[in-house]
């Protein structure tokens, strides 16, 4: 038996997405989730996964999604991340079935500054959902690690109260991912906030199941973002299992998911041990051809007096 024999193809959404991830556990295998930037590199994650065969995550981040949208956009109160955001999951609900694999079409690290962003893609589900009985996505992602505890899961809580009736998947993070994303900068934080707590994951647990079963928690066990030195991190993934046995004994469950984790990124063009997640970025290039290309369809439309007609 394979994935398409209990999910089908295209955008998974509710129990679909939650038996993806149980065959996912029972099958010992991980899924990747691949930030995009655009239909292109949203189409090529797809074309390997059909060529594959395999079952695939899609994400986009804050950054991301406003560079889906373009560019030239101003993305004053996230509206271009809202928007960005948007067309990756139209696009790829349209083209997903086609491809003959299942997705899940998620949205990646949400921090306190950026709600509104969130915000805005579950109205944008809430909107898809009135129309066509699923939301727009299949789950998105708060990482307010930054935040304490407390604060943490009672944000997360009542946005998966809001959630749930859409059938959404929640991914939380407690415990900070180090290095820099999307303005995101934990780079100088302390060592020891870069692992979770047994007690944490509990305590997430305990607030969350009693709303819904589709959520996920993402606990920080020395992870960073982007390349960095060999042994200025040290990466500890056997607590991840430590924190599900922690879990499971606490109440009676069974079957923990195995702990994997990543182990190398690609690309070093200054080195093999310096950060140059900014460097191989395709965003980086990418723009550098539409700069190109909208100059030149400026001087057409200048050399055609199509200019200030709207």
């Amino acid at each position: 038996m394979g994935v398409l024999d209990i999910v089908p193809a295209g955008v998974l959404t509710g129990d679909q997405t939650r038996k993806l991830f149980e065959y996912a556990r029972e099958n010992q295998f991980a899924i990747p989730a691949v930030n995009v930037t655009s239909s292109s590199t949203a189409n090529a994650v797809l074309e390997a996964a059909r060529d594959i065969k395999s079952p695939i995550i899609i994400q986009c981040s804050q950054g991301g999604s406003a560079f889906y949208a373009g560019k030239g956009l101003d993305n004053k109160n996230q509206e271009a991340s809202i928007t960005g955001a948007i067309a990756a999951a139209m696009h790829v609900r349209t083209v997903a079935a086609a491809y003959g694999v299942p997705v899940v079409m998620h949205s990646d690290h949400c921090a306190k500054k950026l709600l509104p962003w969130f915000d805005g893609m579950l109205a944008a589900d809430e909107k898809y959902f009135k129309e066509h009985g699923v939301p727009l996505f299949s789950s998105h992602m708060l990482d307010l690690s930054e935040e304490s505890k407390e604060e943490n899961i009672k944000t997360c809580a009542k946005y998966l109260e809001r959630m749930a009736p859409l059938n959404l998947w929640l991914e939380m993070e407690i415990g900070i991912t180090g290095g820099e994303e999307d303005g995101v900068d934990n780079s100088g934080v302390d060592n020891a906030s870069l692992y979770t707590q047994p007690e944490d994951i509990y305590d997430v647990y305990t607030a969350l199941s009693k709303i819904s079963p589709n959520f996920s928690i993402a606990a920080a066990f020395g992870n960073v973002h982007g390349v960095y030195k060999p042994g200025n991190v040290k990466l500890q993934p056997e607590i991840l299992h430590n924190h599900q046995v922690y879990v499971e004994q606490k109440i009676n469950a069974k079957k923990p998911l195995k702990a994997e984790y990543l182990k190398s990124q690609v690309g070093n063009p200054e080195g093999e041990d310096k950060p140059n997640k900014k460097y191989y970025d395709p965003r980086v290039w990418v723009r550098e051809g539409e700069k190109t290309l909208a100059a030149r369809v400026k001087e057409a439309c200048s050399d055609l007096g199509n200019v200030n007609r709207l």
